[in-house]
């Protein structure tokens, strides 16, 4: 008898990512596929959905051509994905214009109009409106391209239309669409007031699920394509963090993880609704029944370093991490700001700017990338922080993205945070594990503790005193140029 397998799939920024995990949730395989963003006008950041179903396509593609066995042994598929994004459909499921994305910043005058016509939003949602979230990209369409938005008919996240494409259903899991804005997060239902806020109701919105239920089964066509059975159930699956919570087993309460990917996360399980909205820290439902999470959110984290790479003339990342650990001199007054993308917590600032801060004629590239790697760490640093005003001490966390392979940045971060960083058997493959893990639940429906358990950590990474007593003065002027230069932040935006 053949061993059953599921497959997973994470819809990222920078590419699709397509794994099979067999029974004893082994990683059978695994696939990618690219994409890439346009910035067609500053703090603008947009996709065309037709890329997201090619990259699919590709990356599943290149599992059953690889592995046409295990495809046959498909039994269920789930869906994983960057949150927030604004895919706008009419009544032909018709692709209105290029969705816009998580980390696009347009949409800030139109956060303070929804706080306004929504006195209560924080107490619904838990959050802070911030131009990442869904809700105040559509008050930008309808200001500024009013046709489009009398045209919408439905509004997706950005997996969610992977899922349309696949099945036909326009449905969606709790923890993606808490990322919304309109969702009432506490009570796991959209919230009638703050659609009509934004003009729309709930016909406009997909079905909501739990991530372990089934939402439909693949076309046909699909099915065909793929090389999987007919008629394979796909799972609501989850926004991209808590599938990557799912995959590594962050699920039981005040367990956390931190991922260092293209954004930066650190997120914390709880039983319970507990947002903490004034500090910019996102309170979400998780991907599993009765279970909601916290999370510190930074826009730009390993992409900075790719942003290094670039701009100093590094072959790649990793030539440029080569550069940081061969680095051996003090940085001395050396600090960058990572707001590349504006920021989220605990800032709520898309006029926030990147800053190489203490630049001098001796200033290498080495030093250039070890301040990037210590800046993201203060960051991180920050985000810790104010998770643990409105919830408890987090005692350590595992560590997850294509950032953690970094050795030396795993020694940075550990001693800016304070807290031991373990560094799970698998952590790199994340959110598409995670979703690999609740098709499993979708079909079988077993207890999901069972499922959903810790991955075997590989190794641990402590906090190193005598290099955290060195960055603390760079700690400090992080903090102190952010609130130096906020002003002039948006006085560059309005220039």
């Amino acid at each position: 008898m053949e061993t059953p397998m599921y497959l997973g799939i994470d819809l990222g920024t920078s590419g699709v990512k397509a794994v099979l995990v067999d029974d004893a949730q082994a990683l059978v395989a695994q696939a990618t596929a690219p994409l890439e963003a346009s910035r067609p006008h500053p703090l603008w950041s947009e996709q065309d959905p037709a890329d997201w179903w090619s990259a699919t396509q590709g990356a599943v593609g290149q599992l059953r051509a690889a592995h046409p066995e295990a495809m046959r042994a498909v039994r269920g598929v789930g869906l994983s994905g960057q949150m927030h994004g604004a895919t706008l459909l009419d009544r032909a499921d018709r692709v209105l214009r290029p969705a816009i994305l998580w980390n696009d910043g347009r949409s800030g005058a139109e956060c303070a109009e929804l706080e306004r016509r929504v006195p209560d939003l924080r107490a619904l949602t838990g959050n802070r409106a911030m131009p990442g979230f869904t809700a105040p990209k559509l008050l930008w369409v309808a200001a500024h391209e009013p046709e489009i938005f009398a045209a919408t008919a439905k509004v997706l996240l950005p997996k969610d239309y992977l899922r349309l494409r696949m099945t036909g259903d326009h449905a969606s899991d709790l923890s993606d669409s808490a990322g919304t804005l309109w969702l009432d997060v506490g009570q796991r239902a959209w919230s009638p007031a703050v659609l009509a806020a934004t003009g729309l109701t709930e016909a406009h919105m997909p079905r909501l699920h739990e991530g372990s239920q089934p939402t439909g089964a693949l076309r046909a066509e699909v099915a065909a394509e793929w090389g999987v059975p007919p008629g394979v159930p796909v799972a609501a699956g989850a926004g991209d963090n808590a599938a990557g919570a799912v995959g590594v087993g962050v699920v039981a309460p005040g367990s956390a993880f931190l991922s260092l990917g293209t954004s930066g996360v650190i997120f914390v399980s709880g039983e319970r609704f507990a947002p903490n909205p004034e500090r910019g820290v996102h309170a979400f439902c998780h991907a599993l029944p009765g279970r909601w999470h916290q999370m510190s959110v930074m826009l730009s984290a390993a992409s900075c370093l790719t942003f290094a790479a670039h701009l100093t003339g590094a072959t790649d990342e990793a030539a440029l991490l080569r550069d940081a650990e061969g680095h051996s001199g003090d940085l001395g007054a050396l600090v960058f700001l990572p707001y590349l993308s504006g920021e989220r917590t605990p800032h709520n600032d898309p006029h926030a700017k990147g800053v190489f801060f203490g630049l001098t004629h001796d200033t290498g590239r080495g030093a250039l990338a070890r301040a990037v790697l210590e800046g993201v760490a203060f960051a991180f640093a920050d985000g810790l922080e104010v998770l643990e005003e409105a919830g408890g001490r987090v005692e350590r966390l595992l560590v997850i993205g294509g950032g953690a392979r970094s050795a030396l940045w795993g020694r940075i971060l550990t001693s800016a945070l304070g807290r031991p960083l373990d560094y799970p058997a698998g952590g790199e493959v994340g959110p598409a594990f995670g979703a690999a893990r609740l098709a499993r639940l979708a079909v079988t429906g077993e207890d999901p503790a069972a499922v959903c358990r810790p991955l075997e950590v590989r190794r641990t990474v402590e906090p190193d005193a005598g290099l955290a007593a060195s960055m603390a003065g760079r700690r400090r002027l992080f903090r102190r140029l952010y609130a130096d230069l906020k002003a002039a932040f948006r006085e560059a935006d309005d220039a």
